[in-house]
């Protein structure tokens, strides 16, 4: 066979480790009807994640904002490239709002595609949803994760100044692989910059990043790329395997061992990150993540085991024993019920 990464097969066979159980499951069927009822894009779906069994099955999703068409075309996502030419739903922040409310979930991760259209990135709307989320429900911690709004301080303001729990923003690859990996409109120091800019608005608030590793990248740059974010002064950082979503995409050139990730993980605790996700099925938004970010705002508000066996039964492919898992919220009977917006109402021409 070439040695040459491009000509490997576009289903190549995976590693045992990377192998995940099909979604299923009484509750991933729920929250799949429900964002469905709520005309709720997911970045679950969207970036064809593969855990997302796992999460839905535990009641979480990753709710991805401002339409669902990206201004940028990096090599490695699934989510579609087109130019919405500056179409926004005003609706959308309350509509979010009301939704994440009805579907139960005290920790909501909010994430966008990139609007290189819209003069500020998109970062009012971001700033608005958040708002709106807090309104409606005080207690749930929420975590943006957001593009690079171009490397505008403002716009990064903007967003801090509504008061996430969590500012993420993702360096998603290495330096050397920048380039040819992301779309040419990012920059790894521009990244490096927007996590540095978010720590100076409000130093008291989490940041957090994520690392892709398999495009062939070396060990020492992953440690490399650590360091630079651990400079930025970022606290949560996580590490997965990158997997191809399509025969269009970059291939893998390598599937790094759980040793490794292990590894990854041991030196970015060194260096003095608060919280180190590494692993081969570990994403941005991850239950271990989450669950620290919870700890951290509410100290001693991890639910015991036996109320995490309660909260998810059965459901195929979730670790009970996991800590921390975020409680669900029940909807007051004194509460509105949601009004949902038709799906012809949220069109974007």
């Amino acid at each position: 066979m070439s040695s040459d990464p491009l000509a490997r097969p576009a289903r190549e066979a995976k590693p045992a480790w990377l192998k995940v159980r099909a979604p299923g499951g009484a509750e991933y069927r729920r929250l799949k009807q429900t964002l469905r009822k709520l005309d709720l894009h997911t970045v679950c779906e969207e970036a064809r994640c593969p855990n997302v069994g796992e999460c839905w099955a535990a009641g979480t999703a990753t709710v991805m904002i401002l339409g669902d068409t990206c201004t940028r075309g990096c090599r490695f996502c699934a989510v579609k490239t087109g130019n919405p030419r500056g179409a926004v739903d005003p609706r959308e922040p309350e509509h979010v709002a009301r939704a994440l409310a009805e579907l139960g979930l005290s920790y909501a991760v909010l994430t966008m595609v990139d609007r290189d259209d819209l003069l500020d990135g998109g970062a009012d709307h971001v700033a608005a949803t958040v708002r709106a989320l807090k309104r409606r429900r005080p207690q749930m911690l929420i975590e943006t994760l957001v593009g690079d709004f171009r490397g505008q301080r403002d716009a990064v303001a903007t967003v801090v100044a509504a008061a996430p729990d969590v500012f993420a923003h993702n360096l998603e690859v290495t330096r050397a692989l920048t380039p040819s990996i992301r779309d040419a409109r990012c920059s790894y120091d521009r990244s490096l910059d927007v996590l540095r800019m978010a720590k100076q608005e409000a130093p008291e608030r989490l940041t957090k990043s994520s690392l892709m590793v398999g495009l062939g990248e070396t060990d020492d740059e992953v440690l490399a790329s650590l360091a630079d974010l651990r400079a930025a002064s970022v606290d949560i950082v996580t590490l997965g395997q990158y997997l191809r979503p399509t025969p269009k995409h970059a291939p893998v050139v390598r599937y790094v061992d759980p040793e490794q990730f292990a590894r990854y993980e041991q030196e970015g605790q060194r260096m003095g990150f608060h919280f180190v996700a590494s692993g081969p099925l570990v994403r941005s938004s991850y239950h271990a993540a989450e669950a620290f970010v919870a700890t951290r705002a509410r100290p001693g508000s991890e639910p015991t085991e036996a109320q995490q066996l309660e909260r998810l039964g059965d459901s195929p492919g979730v670790q009970s024993s996991e800590p921390g898992m975020p409680v669900s919220y029940v909807r007051q009977a004194s509460e509105p019920p949601l009004q949902l917006i038709p799906a012809a109402g949220l069109v974007r021409r």
